[in-house]
């Protein structure tokens, strides 16, 4: 088995010796097609960095087709990683990585979005005032606080999508597991994976890719 660890940004790695049979490479923070795509044939893939670094590499394997047959290890460098929260991996980088190098995958939820990106933690709209739709039920009309999306724990349909809303006393909180979210708002802030997009959107969907991740979640 062929493995090849892409350290992003500054990540700093425990140290790998010569028989965990993996090659690391360096690569910019979010990288992109030409710091990818020539690695993508590995067999197991681990991605050292933050969410939103996962979620780059995740792109580049499922716009060339290579989800199926790509095992994914994932060591975040944020302990408040949202995929190490959602999936209970390590956020210790020994532990982390470890498993990376030696666990088995589970095919967990891949969400795209209507942009051309992926999501694979947490994504934010906030402060929202519009309609939203989760499948084919309304799941808001009106203002939210925020909402947050994230691909499902439980590994139903897809997502895991909470409308939060103020109130005099406390929030009220409205959850959903659709397998697709769709907003039409005036325009607001939408955070990626701890990215924020570039410019206010007044329309989001997000929704199931037809391919799962295959996540290395345990030994």
């Amino acid at each position: 088995m062929r493995g090849i660890v892409l350290a992003c940004g500054n990540t700093q790695l425990p140290l790998i010796t010569y028989g965990d049979g993996v090659e690391v490479v360096q690569v910019p923070s979010r990288p992109g097609k030409d710091d990818v795509d020539s690695h993508l044939d590995a067999d197991r893939l681990i991605v050292a960095g933050t969410d939103a670094d996962l979620a780059a590499v995740a792109l580049r394997l499922m716009r060339k087709e290579r989800l199926g047959d790509t095992i994914v290890g994932f060591v975040p460098t944020s302990p408040q990683s949202a995929v190490a929260a959602l999936w209970t991996l390590p956020v210790t980088p020994a532990k982390a990585l470890e498993l990376a190098l030696r666990g088995d995958p589970d095919a967990v939820p891949l969400v795209r979005d209507d942009v051309g990106g992926v999501l694979v933690g947490l994504g934010v709209l906030a402060p929202v005032r519009g309609v939203g739709y989760c499948d084919a039920d309304l799941a808001l009309r009106g203002q939210a606080t925020r909402v947050e999306v994230t691909p499902d724990p439980e590994v139903g349909l897809g997502l895991a999508v909470r409308v939060v809303q103020r109130r005099l006393i406390g929030s009220r909180v409205k959850e959903f597991r659709p397998r697709a979210f769709q907003l039409g708002c005036f325009p607001t802030t939408a955070v990626l994976d701890g990215v924020e997009h570039p410019r206010p959107v007044d329309k989001w969907t997000w929704y199931r890719h037809t391919e799962d991740l295959r996540l290395v979640r345990g030994l």
